[in-house]
């Protein structure tokens, strides 16, 4: 967790390189897939296909959410608009 620095009386909230860094930053997930999280500038290249493995792997929280989900649907229930809240067993 960041708590930021001390400012003494005066001083920016945000220094250069604070604004540098958060530009930076929303410039590297401006790029993103939404879905995937690689960079939109390389994956859109027609020389870029094939050059990625897909692994699959099971997220067993929203395993968990999308059973509930599924059983909520086939009762007859809305799903427009309905969230999962999923918390840790225990």
């Amino acid at each position: 967790m960041f708590l930021g620095r001390v400012l003494a009386p005066g001083e920016p909230l945000w220094l250069d390189e604070d604004r540098a860094w958060a530009l930076a930053l929303a410039e590297v997930e401006a790029d993103q897939c939404p879905d995937c999280r690689q960079p939109w500038s390389e994956v859109s290249l027609p020389s870029a296909e094939g050059g990625y493995e897909p692994h699959l792997m099971r997220c067993h929280a929203c395993s968990a959410g999308a059973s509930k989900l599924a059983a909520y649907e086939g009762a007859g229930g809305d799903t427009r608009g309905l969230h999962v809240s999923i918390t840790k067993a225990g």
